[in-house]
């Protein structure tokens, strides 16, 4: 076969994999060999999805979970072949789609959430090589916020979602997140609320400054009758986070 009849082969072949319904099989293949790749690439990539992503999958009966699937294997275009990546290449596809109706309104939080497990999971950063003091010094010292890590805030309480809890309205609240690596590789998830979540926003961004002086600055912005009480409770904000290990821990400031 001619390279250029070859390459046209291909091409209706792969769109038949991705489509079977709508794009029609190469001529002179068999219809039983073309089932056996058809269902091997269809099993792949939806095993891999539903392992993923195990909350959404137990939101969705058997026909819109694979409707779902074989709708992003038809049309999304991947920028990466690599399995590891499918996840996220999920989200774009969700980003690109847009709301359908029937779709859960947490439907993107939620997936998101989820990737970020594997995101912080296989993440190669070593927390071992971040170099920080061993007695840590959090009121005068600088923190150091644990780089394999990400914050978010979320309009629906994603992280309670499931088969049971399905919230068709956000509450009044957002809900404020941190998923992370502890040293020992497992993957922790913690709950903030408005003042922590913006004093590990503040932590992450911070080059120069002791912990006390991020402490003030959050009692400045909520223009707090009592400062003093904000870096006491502030301190221990910190510590529960080196506990935790989101707070890895400090360095001499301007170090």
């Amino acid at each position: 076969m001619a390279e250029g009849g070859f390459a046209a082969t291909e091409r209706v072949f792969t769109a038949h994999m991705r489509d079977p319904a709508q794009a029609p099989a190469p001529a002179g293949v068999e219809d039983r060999r073309l089932e056996i790749y058809r269902g091997l690439l269809y099993r792949n990539v939806e095993g891999f999805m539903a392992n993923a992503f195990p909350v959404l999958r137990s939101l969705y009966d058997e026909a819109r979970w694979h409707a779902l699937v074989r709708d992003y294997f038809a049309q999304h275009r991947a920028r990466t072949p690599l399995f590891p990546k499918m996840p996220q290449e999920f989200l774009h596809y969700l980003e690109a789609r847009g709301e359908v109706p029937g779709d859960p309104p947490f439907l993107r939080e939620l997936a998101e959430y989820e990737w970020l497990e594997a995101e912080i999971l296989f993440n190669p950063r070593e927390l071992d090589e971040v170099a920080v003091d061993d007695e840590p010094d959090l009121e005068h010292g600088r923190p150091c916020a644990n780089p394999v890590m990400q914050a978010r805030c979320y309009r629906f309480p994603v992280h309670r979602i499931g088969p049971d809890c399905q919230p068709h309205t956000p509450p009044p609240a957002p809900t404020y997140l941190v998923v992370f690596r502890h040293r020992d590789d497992r993957v922790g998830f913690m709950e903030l609320n408005a003042v922590s979540a913006r004093l590990l926003q503040l932590v992450v961004e911070n080059t120069a400054r002791s912990g006390r002086a991020l402490l003030e600055q959050v009692a400045a912005e909520l223009a707090h009758p009592e400062p003093a009480a904000v870096v006491r409770h502030g301190l221990d904000i910190l510590a529960d986070f080196h506990a935790r290990d989101i707070v890895l821990g400090t360095l001499a400031v301007g170090a």
